[in-house]
């Protein structure tokens, strides 16, 4: 099994992945032209030319991504390769010297073996939350935030138990501004 950076002949396979989880209501549908704008952002996990696995790094800010997308076929389950897409995708986050990643999960404790820790949602800046007007359960979210602080990058102590207080953003004012009727 090898972790890669996904191509275009992927998207079938990641497509189908996905609906598998989104169909029981675990991550989101997304579309083939969806997938194939996001291509850059995907790593797969291939045994013998079979995808068993994938992972997205979404870039969110100058600082922060969000590691999405993340689901291993039913029967490579228990096998690592959920955690080897997660570090492919933290190694990508490495390489763009951002300070923090997150993931929305219902998958609290093994996203916290790889170094994840809880954190409100009102944490995370309102960008974040552009996916969920597709999501069925926008108006009762139950996932989990969750967040890991890459410390080689990260403007304060990864040791501080506040490190993750300081994550709300200032988005600056729009360039453009809309004139309404007075």
């Amino acid at each position: 099994m090898q972790t890669r950076p996904a191509t275009v002949q992927d998207v079938p396979a990641i497509a189908t992945l996905i609906s598998t989880y989104a169909q029981r209501g675990r991550m989101l549908f997304r579309s083939h032209a969806e997938l194939y704008e996001a291509i850059r952002d995907f790593h797969v996990a291939e045994d013998a030319g079979t995808i068993l696995g994938i992972c997205a790094l979404e870039i969110v800010w100058a600082d922060l991504a969000e590691v999405r997308s993340l689901a291993v076929a039913e029967a490579a389950q228990n096998r690592g390769i959920g955690r080897a897409l997660v570090h492919a995708t933290v190694e990508e986050a490495r390489r763009l010297k951002l300070h923090r990643v997150f993931a929305l999960t219902y998958e609290e404790k093994f996203f916290a073996k790889l170094g994840f820790v809880t954190v409100d949602k009102s944490a995370l800046p309102l960008k974040v939350w552009s996916a969920c007007i597709k999501c069925p359960k926008r108006d009762g979210c139950d996932e989990i935030a969750m967040v890991l602080t890459l410390p080689e990058h990260a403007p304060f102590t990864a040791d501080d138990p506040n490190a993750h207080e300081e994550l709300r953003y200032e988005v600056p004012t729009p360039l453009v501004q809309i004139n309404t009727p007075r």
